[in-house]
C-alpha cells in the first residue's frame, strides 16, 4: 500500500511531466518534448481544428508542433488548476491552460490567445511518467486567427 507521501510524490512527478511538456514547447526544445511523450500519442486538437484525433509517434508530434510554431516568434503557455487522478501505472490529469502566440508584424491584431483546458493521460514507463493522450478543449480564441499567414 502506498503511503500518502508516496502518492504526493507521484502526483508531483505527473504534474512535472505535463508542465515540462508545455515549457519545452515554449523553448522549442523538441528533444525534451519527445521525452515527455510515450512512443505513440493520441493527439486530440479537434476542438480547435476539427477532424478526428490523431495517433502519432512522439517524433511526429514534436515535428508537427515545430512546423506549426515556426512562423511564431514567441509562444507562452500557462497551465494550472491541476486535477490528478492516479490508478496504478496510469494517471489522468485535467488542467486549465492559456497559450499566447506572438509574431513581430505590423498589424492591429498581433498576438493570439487560446484559452481552454487539457485532458492528459499518462502511463508509468520505467522510472518516468509519459503522456500517451493529449486532448485540448478550446473555450475561446482571441486575436489574430491567421497569425502564421500574416505579413
Amino acid at each position: 500500500m502506498e503511503s500518502a507521501v508516496e502518492k504526493l510524490i507521484e502526483q508531483q512527478k505527473i504534474e512535472d511531466t505535463v508542465v515540462r511538456l508545455f515549457v519545452s514547447t515554449d523553448r522549442r526544445d523538441w528533444a525534451s518534448v519527445k521525452a515527455c511523450l510515450a512512443d505513440e500519442v493520441t493527439l486530440d486538437m479537434t476542438s480547435l481544428a476539427g477532424g478526428e484525433p490523431l495517433r502519432l509517434t512522439a517524433a511526429e508530434v514534436a515535428a508537427t508542433w515545430e512546423k506549426g510554431l515556426k512562423p511564431i516568434d514567441q509562444v507562452h503557455h500557462q497551465v494550472g488548476n491541476f486535477d490528478v487522478r492516479i490508478d496504478g501505472n496510469e494517471a489522468n490529469v485535467s488542467c486549465y491552460g492559456v497559450a499566447y502566440h506572438y509574431r513581430r508584424i505590423e498589424s492591429p491584431e498581433r498576438p493570439r490567445t487560446f484559452v481552454g483546458s487539457y485532458d492528459v493521460h499518462l502511463m508509468h514507463a520505467g522510472s518516468a511518467w509519459r503522456i500517451d493522450v493529449f486532448r485540448f478543449r478550446l473555450k475561446f480564441l482571441d486575436g489574430n486567427e491567421r497569425l502564421e499567414a500574416a505579413h
